[in-house]
């Protein structure tokens, strides 16, 4: 009976199915896409990463050390390298003494030159595939080419160049690097070579990086270059690694490898710490998708059950006549599941296909130019489980509606929802006109008879569009306060004064008396940095006075309170497997071998990105703040016996008020007071972002077209909503027009009705989504380390309330217009 029924019923019914399929098919596929893309972009990186760059170690083989070293390559450490056990490769490049020059001889532009590294491949280690880097345009020059080179983006940038150029270059000698006139006509290059550019790169550390870590510019050469001045040119060389055998073969070879570079070289770094990073910084914008495809997943869900109920509802009429025909309640369930439950397989599956359609947009952010497998991606964990979460949870949904919707159940709760609304309608419509008091019953009254109106569906249709609306506008006024204060990102100064070259001595007494003068400044601070061991982890470590007036911002417990405490980021007290309160051992290399210290944490904080690019450094969740007490005084003396003491940086508060650049004059000519032979010069930096920061600017505007497409999506879902429930209004309104109502007040009914439903729906909607929005913030702020403040706008509140209520009389004019100029007779034949 059920299947006949089905196809009997089947015309009349079929395009709520194909409404329904088509929801599920949609929006369960954007949600499927949305966690699929998620996914994609969070492993992106180390795809990418294997693909371009197969080695597991980088460290610096060989520097030229002036007095101590005169070579920056040594072959022989190299070779020694390659013979360790499990090392299967090694590839290595070597810096060179090259720069642009003018016809005379002079380098161009020194001051920007000296920032730019020009390096040569060794033929040993070349490879036409740009093995180690990866090629934005133009081509790799073929091993034998000596007037040809490629470079990066911020070389290109730097030196003025574009593809295709042709530039003049000085070659010179170690020992010309040391000459007092080198840069000037005064020392000629030993080599003039012409070269054209005919190739654009990246390197895996620059695709992913931080502003500290951003490339100042990279020149690179072929082999047959290189060769002519390996024994007279070269400034360091570092060397890439592949090792087999698994984690613990590649610290093993790391440690060999660096008792074999000895002082001319540095600790080897693995890709997997480069990966985490990455993965890090990648981690917001994985979360942001992976959020939006599942809000998208509990709209689908909760549009559809809505659909479902709507299909359900209308058999509900014929239903008493089934009965008393003979059909059972479960007889009665069936006739209308068996399209519902077809529609909700046919969607799934099509869902599925909407998914698998949308993967060539992903992965999203900096990776995405790179990525070595772009185009369609079948991700069947998303896959398969988006379908069996879609199908089971509709499916279930449909058979307690359909229980819900039994004939008996219906004219019972339609009894008891009447008594209740029409108590609540006479404690509130004292005084009411009576086209307010109609749409306020219309609004909560679902009224009597074979199809009765679902108010509570429409208000909670309100509350949940209004949830959803006021969480995403919160999430995202929070993000961008986020990216506009760097103090909420660690950057808990205005600006920073450092050595040029990331390490020595900045004068303290001269320094603290140049700023004590300075009206502008209202607190500074000290600051040393290093790389200790904690507990045999090396950590980047910030050293600061206890107490003092400029520190990184709390996240957890208190600052620095006395020399035996320590403050650490997120990430490391986790990778320590540490809690507050518990100590710590920290060992600095130093000479004479001090002490370990044992330290007691006190406390998280976020962590400035900060230190010397390419090297270990703090970042949001990475790194430990300490006394600088605990340092050794020798490296506080810049590692020489008798140098004067003084912090490696200073970071400068400026007085609420003041213009930041109208300051920068004033810190200029202190950084230059302040300049000397050990710090080789002070400079002033700005705001140095997190790796997390820059890759959300690249984004662009994808995170406001997502945002503004799920309130978009919401609003009309709310909009279609109000409409339906409008337009099962048309026999009442028309009944009220017999009584007498004119058109204008039959159009104040309507209002009144729309106006009561969303108000209704933001009386909880708005405070339950600003609720949401704030603890979805503080989540994600947690996720990424940053200081969890929330924003919400009182002026954003407002305007949304009154907009959803001018979108809900908007919405139901229509079809109360309709309602009042259509005969009466017409409506109420039926009855």
């Amino acid at each position: 009976m059920a299947r006949f029924r089905f196809g009997a019923t089947f015309a009349r019914r079929r395009s709520g199915y194909l409404a329904l399929t088509l929801l599920i098919a949609v929006l369960g596929g954007l949600a499927m896409g949305s966690v699929a893309a998620a996914r994609r972009t969070q492993s992106s990186f180390p795809e990418y990463i294997d693909a371009a760059n197969p080695y597991q170690l980088s460290g610096v083989t060989a520097s030229f050390i002036p007095g101590v070293f005169k070579l920056g390559y040594n072959p022989t450490v190299i070779s020694k390298i390659a013979h360790l056990s499990h090392v299967t490769a090694v590839a290595s490049i070597v810096g060179l003494n090259v720069a642009p020059i003018e016809p005379s001889g002079a380098i161009k532009d020194p001051g920007v030159v000296s920032g730019v590294t020009f390096v040569g491949v060794l033929k040993s280690s070349y490879s036409s595939k740009g093995v180690g880097l990866t090629l934005v345009s133009g081509r790799i020059p073929p091993a034998t080419a000596v007037h040809s080179f490629i470079a990066d983006e911020a070389a290109l940038h730097k030196l003025h160049m574009h593809l295709g150029a042709t530039v003049t270059f000085g070659v010179y000698t170690n020992a010309q690097t040391q000459l007092p006139g080198i840069g000037t006509a005064a020392v000629q290059p030993v080599r003039r070579v012409t070269a054209k550019l005919v190739g654009i790169f990246t390197t895996p550390q620059h695709v992913v990086e931080d502003d500290v870590d951003a490339s100042s510019g990279n020149v690179a050469f072929a082999p047959a270059f290189t060769s002519q001045f390996l024994k007279c040119c070269t400034d360091f060389t570092e060397s890439d690694v592949v090792v087999s055998g698994g984690s613990a073969a590649v610290a093993k070879v790391g440690r060999e490898a660096l008792e074999l570079v000895g002082p001319a070289g540095s600790a080897f770094t693995g890709t997997a710490e480069a990966v985490a990073k990455a993965e890090r910084a990648i981690k917001p914008e994985s979360i942001a998708v992976g959020a939006f495809g599942a809000i998208v997943a509990l709209a689908t869900l909760l549009i559809a059950a809505q659909l479902i109920a709507r299909q359900l509802r209308l058999g509900t009429d014929e239903a008493a006549t089934m009965r008393a025909l003979g059909a059972d309640p479960a007889m009665n369930a069936a006739d209308g599941l068996l399209g519902v439950i077809g529609a909700i397989a046919i969607g799934a599956l099509l869902a599925a296909v909407v998914a698998t359609l949308l993967s060539p947009l992903a992965p999203l952010g900096p990776v995405r130019p790179y990525y070595p497998t772009p185009g369609i991606s079948f991700d069947w964990t998303v896959l398969g489980g988006g379908v069996a979460v879609l199908g089971l949870v509709l499916v279930g949904a449909s058979i307690a509606l359909a229980y819900r919707y039994s004939p008996r159940r219906v004219a019972e709760r339609s009894e008891r929802a009447a008594e209740n609304s029409s108590r609540l309608v006479s404690a509130v419509s004292a005084g009411l006109p009576t086209p307010a008091l109609v749409g306020l019953r219309f609004a909560v009254e679902p009224g009597r008879g074979a199809e009765p109106v679902p108010v509570r569906s429409v208000i909670l249709g309100s509350v949940i569009a209004l949830v959803v609306v006021m969480s995403t506008v919160v999430f995202g006024a929070s993000l961008n306060s986020l990216v506009s204060h760097p103090s909420l990102y660690g950057w808990n100064w205005s600006y920073e004064l450092d050595s040029e070259f990331g390490s020595g001595n900045i004068p303290q007494v001269q320094v603290a008396a140049l700023l004590k003068h300075d009206h502008d400044v209202a607190a500074w601070s000290g600051a040393y940095f290093g790389t200790p061991k904690i507990d045999g982890q090396v950590v980047p470590i910030i050293g600061e006075r206890p107490g003092a007036a400029v520190a990184p911002p709390m996240l957890t417990g208190h600052p620095l309170a006395g020399a035996h405490q320590i403050v650490l980021g997120a990430v490391t007290l986790a990778s320590l497997h540490k809690h507050i309160g518990d100590e710590v051992t920290l060992q600095t290399s130093a000479p004479g071998n001090p002490p370990p210290v044992q330290l007691r944490i006190v406390g998280t904080a976020t962590m400035p990105t900060i230190g010397q690019a390419t090297s270990l450094h703090l970042e949001m969740g990475t790194g430990a703040e300490i006394s600088y007490t605990v340092i050794p005084l020798i490296l506080r003396s810049g590692g020489v016996a008798g140098s004067p003491q003084g912090p490696d940086a200073i970071f400068v508060r400026l007085k609420t008020g003041v213009s930041p650049a109208a300051a920068i004059p004033a810190l200029r000519r202190i950084a230059a007071a302040t300049a000397n032979d050990d710090n080789d010069g002070v400079v002033v930096h700005g705001v140095e972002r997190p790796a997390e920061i820059v890759n959300y600017r690249t984004l662009g505007a994808t995170p406001a077209i997502l945002g503004a497409a799920l309130a978009a999506g919401t609003v009309v879902g709310l909009g279609m909503t109000l409409l339906a429930s409008v337009r099962r209004r048309r026999r009442d309104l028309a009944l009220l027009k017999t009584l007498g109502f004119t058109k204008r007040q039959l159009a104040a009914v309507v209002a009144s009705q729309a106006t009561v439903t969303i108000a209704l729906g933001a009386l909880a909607g708005v405070p339950l989504g600003i609720l949401a929005g704030r603890y979805l913030w503080d989540l994600f702020a947690d996720e990424i380390h940053a200081v969890p403040a929330p924003t919400v706008s009182a002026l954003a509140v407002v305007l949304i309330t009154l907009g959803a209520l001018v979108l809900g009389n908007l919405v139901a004019l229509i079809p109360g217009r309709i309602a009042a100029r259509t005969p009466v007779a017409l409506l109420l034949r039926a009855d």
